[in-house]
């Protein structure tokens, strides 16, 4: 763990974020207390389909109406 002021991470950022990239665990402190954790972002790769099976079949947009749900779309009364 490296533990470095304000001052140094404005002046060191770069090389922090590098070791921080690496694994290593950075603390910022404002004088001797520590205030935030320098930490990476974990990379996760896109997967298309990744719920692919999970949510079940949708509706049929193209299936035809039954007449009387179109008479509704259409402004007739049922």
């Amino acid at each position: 763990m490296q533990q470095v002021t304000i001052h140094a991470a404005k002046t060191h950022l770069s090389r922090l974020i590098e070791a921080a990239l690496k694994g290593e665990e950075i603390i910022i402190a404002k004088g001797s207390k520590p205030v935030v954790r320098l930490v990476p972002v974990p990379q996760r790769r896109f997967a298309v389909g990744l719920l692919a099976g999970q949510l079940g079949s949708g509706p049929d947009f193209l299936a035809p109406i039954n007449p009387a749900e179109l008479e509704l779309w259409e402004g007739g009364r049922s």
